[in-house]
């Protein structure tokens, strides 16, 4: 039998910018990390319903920031937890680049309207 989820978070990496396959999930890391703490201010019941189901996370790209900023921004509008990551530049990348966007947790019908349509990671 199939386990339905009620909540999920959407994690969505830019594809523009170089980086390796170990930066890449760092940067996924940060985005479910600050996006999660972002949800426990707004949505404490969706946090802890999420670490109950077991905690359903989708990782999605995009092309450019202007696609991540473009999230950000409906998210926000529809009242979504959101965090969307600048690195530091300490290895691979220049300081202040815009890497990931992490979505949630929150109801997966809500992020699905905004992120269903963007190919998986």
């Amino acid at each position: 039998m199939a386990i339905e989820f009620e909540f999920k978070q959407v994690i969505v990496l830019r594809t523009d910018v170089k980086m390796s396959k170990g930066k890449l999930a760092v940067q996924a890391c940060h985005a479910s990390v600050s996006a999660l703490e972002n949800a426990r201010k707004m949505h404490p019941s969706w946090v802890k319903s999420w670490l109950n189901e077991g905690q359903k996370k989708v990782v999605a790209k995009v092309r450019d920031v202007e696609s991540l900023e473009k999230l950000r921004c409906q998210a926000r509008k529809d009242g979504l937890p959101n965090a969307l990551i600048e690195d530091k530049g300490l290895t691979e990348i220049p300081p202040g680049t815009v890497t990931a966007l992490g979505i949630g947790p929150a109801p997966e019908e809500d992020i699905d309207k905004i992120t269903c349509d963007l190919p998986l990671l």
